[in-house]
């Protein structure tokens, strides 16, 4: 069996071949670094299976796959690995296709390896085509804007440029380091809305934007201090600790989240 990883997150790329060192079945484990590379180094060599995962720059795993979809070549089995949770994952589950939720186990990548080395070249076609539609709408790219109304106007903000939002009574007050808003709408609401733009509840009043996040410590209380860019400190109670496993896709020597 020869076997190519593509992910561009080193780290996961190591993680993926530890968990299937131990294989006496694989012949060749080749892992390229990005879509792009796969598809180059396909050209010279072929390969049976692919563990490619879906969030990737230039060109994204299910774009990989379109693309082999659409070429006359044979299709390997594609194992698709996400950190994703969405509405494909009950499908994958039903078996539409194999896939890897992160964090994974090693018994769960070599599960969907034996499962996907077994298909027939048929069997991969059909279930590649079956995939594609699935992810189409769950994986979408959300628009980079998000409409708001703040004193009698809608303003259209980047959420990507909002690091903390605060409960204020009957309103939430978005926090950017040019500036704020104050819109009455519930937090509940907010965090609900922006969680595909990486907002996560850490405090019963307070969301946090993922990316602004610098450093967490933890307290003996069972409680967290959040440092984000900036210098701002937040405190994690222990209601929402759990929500911070959603900050990095892969956790190295820390067992508080592994």
């Amino acid at each position: 069996m020869r076997v190519l990883i593509v992910d561009d997150e080193p780290l996961a790329r190591s993680a993926l071949g530890q968990a299937l060192r131990g294989r006496n079945d694989i012949e060749i484990m080749d892992s390229a670094k990005d879509a792009i590379q796969a598809l180059e180094m396909m050209q010279e060599d072929k390969y049976d299976v692919l563990l490619v995962d879906i969030g990737m720059p230039g060109l994204s795993g299910i774009e990989l796959a379109e693309r082999l979809n659409q070429s006359n070549q044979p299709i390997p089995s594609i194992i698709f690995v996400t950190a994703h949770d969405q509405h494909a994952v009950e499908a994958f589950e039903n078996q539409a296709v194999d896939y890897v939720l992160k964090p994974f186990s090693n018994a769960r990548v070599n599960r969907a390896l034996n499962v996907a080395f077994r298909r027939t070249e048929n069997d991969r076609a059909a279930r590649l085509l079956k995939t594609l539609r699935l992810l189409e709408t769950p994986f979408a790219k959300p628009t980079s804007k998000v409409a708001i109304r703040a004193k009698g106007r809608i303003l259209f903000i980047d959420p990507a440029e909002v690091a903390v939002i605060r409960a204020e009574g009957n309103y939430v007050l978005l926090e950017k380091r040019s500036g704020s808003y104050l819109l009455r709408e519930s937090l509940s609401t907010v965090a609900e809305k922006l969680k595909p733009h990486g907002f996560i509840r850490i405090h019963r009043s307070v969301l946090v934007n993922t990316s602004f996040v610098e450093e967490i410590q933890p307290w003996p209380t069972g409680e967290y201090l959040l440092k984000i860019k900036g210098g701002q400190e937040l405190t994690v109670t222990r209601m929402y600790k759990n929500n911070l496993k959603s900050i990095a896709q892969l956790w190295v020597g820390t067992d508080a989240f592994s």
